[in-house]
């Protein structure tokens, strides 16, 4: 299955800001290289779409969180 690519929650707690950062900016981009991949050629695993756009949620959330928390502190 896909779950060895779901970022886990004690991972991403341990990453800095600006590692966060260019990790949504890495998964940005892979999910438009695949969206790409599906105009050109035929994708084999489409369950790649959900699991980029999750690890995307995720670690946004987790940036909301400490903005918040720094907000409140």
């Amino acid at each position: 299955m896909a779950k060895k690519d779901v970022l886990e929650v004690e991972k991403i707690r341990d990453m800095s800001d600006e590692e966060i950062g260019g990790t949504i900016r890495k998964l940005r981009d892979q999910i438009y290289r695949l969206r790409s991949a599906t105009v050109t050629d035929k994708v084999e695993d489409t369950s790649q779409f959900g699991t980029l756009r999750k690890n995307v949620a995720r670690l946004r959330t987790e940036q909301t969180r400490r903005q918040m928390e720094a907000a409140g502190a």
